[in-house]
């Protein structure tokens, strides 16, 4: 076998892809020893045990199919720092390594085979969203733990297959779950997680600029004013919601329980970034119990005259720092 014969649908095993890539047999994410490729392994049945399912979305967006896999890690928070999280370090740096992620999915045991050993079917050859690589969420580990977990969020960049038993099951009842605020922050561990690299020059870093200090900015803005709330003795959680009939988990920014306020944090205070501000909490808040928290927009500077306007003809508080604390401007 060659890598010209490695196409999507391939019926194949990991010992036959060890001696084409290189890497071991063991584990979800096996980095190759001697070519440019990550090997990902995704097992329905595996997943489950822990509470998440690995697999395409249903819903595409403006830039095609998104493939979620959940990084390495079935006790206690999933990292990418250190030798526990070396594994999803090597898959969020896989760009800046020249490396390929190519995907198989378990399907069945090997055909006459005494051990458990299981066929991998390829999917394709994959790489991390440009613009979101992973998110954070909440779930069970192997010991029933609450805990933080990596969601890839993989992108195809040539063949692929797509079928009807990939795709990640539709929620059958829109469900909202309190969940730590820390994945509200996306930050695995303290200090600061590490962050994937952005593209280079050449690939038109120009571009991505703004929007990378946009993100930069919200969240120093969420971390730092989640503190302060944690200094003033506040609960502070997060939702995750899943929709009914759809694949897609949404993921709140800070709830409030003591004082019941929703949070939306923008890392920029433009027309856009409001915009997208009153969108989020006006779609959130129709999950959230109790009913009725009061909508906050969390800035890093006060907005224009017109858009304080607007925010609070919507009744939405804005709260943005002042040098020394906070400065709030409500809307009642």
């Amino acid at each position: 076998m060659d890598l010209a014969s490695i196409k999507p649908g391939l019926m194949t095993t990991r010992a036959a892809m060890k001696k084409l890539f290189g890497g071991g047999t063991q584990g979800g994410i096996i980095p190759s020893d001697s070519t440019p490729n990550i090997l990902i392994y995704v097992d329905h049945d595996s997943g489950k045990k822990y509470g998440y399912e690995d697999g395409w979305l249903e819903e595409e967006d403006e830039r095609g199919p998104i493939f979620e896999y959940t990084g390495q890690g079935t006790r206690g928070e999933q990292t990418f720092l250190g030798l526990n999280g070396s594994r999803n370090a090597a898959v969020l740096y896989h760009a800046d390594t020249g490396r390929s992620l190519r995907v198989f999915m378990a399907s069945g045991k090997v055909p006459g085979s005494k051990s458990a050993a299981k066929r991998q079917r390829y999917v394709g050859d994959f790489e991390l969203d440009s613009q979101q690589p992973y998110t954070v969420r909440e779930a069970l580990d192997e010991a029933k733990e609450r805990r933080r977990i990596i969601v890839f969020r993989l992108r195809p960049k040539g063949e692929f297959e797509r079928i009807a038993k990939d795709i990640i099951t539709r929620a059958d009842t829109t469900n909202a779950e309190r969940v730590s605020a820390a994945v509200a922050t996306s930050r695995i561990l303290e200090p600061r997680m590490v962050e994937p690299k952005r593209r280079r020059v050449s690939e038109s870093r120009r571009a991505a600029q703004p929007s990378l200090i946009a993100d930069l900015r919200q969240s120093d803005l969420r971390e730092h004013y989640l503190d302060v709330l944690k200094k003033q003795q506040h609960e502070v959680y997060a939702y995750q919601i899943k929709i009914a009939g759809t694949t897609t988990i949404l993921k709140t920014d800070l709830y409030d329980a003591t004082e019941h306020e929703l949070y939306s944090v923008r890392g920029d205070s433009s027309r856009e970034e409001v915009r997208t501000a009153i969108g989020q909490l006006k779609d959130y808040v129709r999950h959230i119990e109790r009913r009725n928290p009061q909508l906050v927009v969390l800035l890093p500077e006060k907005p224009q005259d017109d858009l304080l306007n607007l925010l609070h003809t919507e009744r939405i508080d804005v709260v943005f720092p002042n040098g020394t604390g906070y400065t709030r401007f409500a809307a009642k």
